[in-house]
């Protein structure tokens, strides 16, 4: 796992990369006479009818001093009007003249070329990849929202086990320091439920939230009264939301349906927010036994549920 300074290092890197990609650098953005700030006070005034100076620099997070000089200067150029607001005669209501609606016109125009040519370099899946990475960046770093984000419950698709395989491995190395082996465990857990599977007796459950795979857990057939509980995961990002304490409602729920008497599960000592969840379901600790595996000193667990 990297440390704190090389996080730091590889986005600073990564900032100057993209900073000399789009052109921030250069004395005009896309050849005009505008910088980025400007550039972007340009596009926020083409986007309202009317607003005040002081709604923009709240907008934009700008020092008000810096906005003022910057939208005096462009009342100067003739790209803007301005009036003053009868609400309040100590605002003034701002919109672009019909020659400030050309300068953003011609910038909209050229970072639209831009951008298109810097697409038409890549493969679509390329771009796909592109897009997507960008939006995951935009989504960490944008403010949380207040309200929980939703997620669905759905079946598993084609590729989804993959996700399932690859990101316990991930997670469990980065969170316990367990080894490769264990993904080799999950993969032929995941490979058995495919190969194996009973459509009347076992499911298997997969967690989205905005569209992206955010938690999975499944039930497979031990005997004729017995099920088993496997591979519960919530993604960090989606912890919180309440997904690993739906995802064991629907295994419970689906046990009782097909007539099992009791769910069983296996888990370690460690995975104190997945003992949590069992426990709310009503499960209780039956066995326990230390071992070594995974590259660890452990202790397994078996928690059952009478149904």
């Amino acid at each position: 796992m990297e440390s704190t300074n090389s996080k730091v290092s590889s986005v600073r890197h990564f900032n100057r990369f993209y900073t000399r990609q789009i052109g921030v650098l250069n004395q005009g953005l896309l050849d005009s006479p505008y910088s980025l700030t400007e550039a972007r006070v340009l596009y926020e005034l083409a986007q309202k009818e009317t607003c005040t100076a002081t709604e923009l620099g709240s907008e934009l997070n700008l020092d008000m001093g810096y906005l003022s000089r910057i939208l005096a200067n462009f009342q100067k150029k003739g790209l803007l009007q301005k009036e003053a607001s009868p609400q309040d005669k100590r605002q003034s209501i701002l919109r672009l003249s019909p020659s400030g609606q050309a300068a953003f016109a011609l910038l909209n125009q050229r970072s639209s070329q831009e951008i298109k040519g810097m697409l038409s370099a890549l493969s679509a899946p390329e771009q796909e990849q592109l897009v997507k990475a960008m939006q995951t960046v935009e989504r960490l770093l944008s403010p949380r929202p207040q309200e929980r984000p939703a997620f669905i419950i759905r079946p598993p698709q084609p590729g989804d086990m993959g996700w399932v395989v690859s990101r316990h491995g991930a997670l469990y190395a980065q969170e316990y320091q367990w080894d490769i082996s264990f993904e080799a465990f999950v993969a032929k857990i995941a490979a058995d439920f495919i190969l194996n599977f009973d459509a009347q007796k076992e499911r298997g459950w997969i967690a989205e939230v905005a569209g992206e795979n955010a938690g999975c857990v499944f039930m497979v057939k031990k005997s004729d009264e017995v099920a088993k509980l496997r591979m519960l995961l919530v993604d960090p990002q989606a912890r919180g939301l309440g997904i690993g304490k739906r995802l064991v409602e629907e295994c419970v729920r689906f046990a009782r349906q097909c007539g099992y008497q009791k769910l069983t599960l296996w888990t370690n000592s460690c995975l104190l927010a997945a003992r949590h969840i069992y426990q709310q379901a009503g499960f209780q600790l039956t066995e326990s036994e230390a071992y070594h595996d995974f590259g660890q000193d452990l202790v397994g667990e078996i928690w059952d549920l009478e149904l």
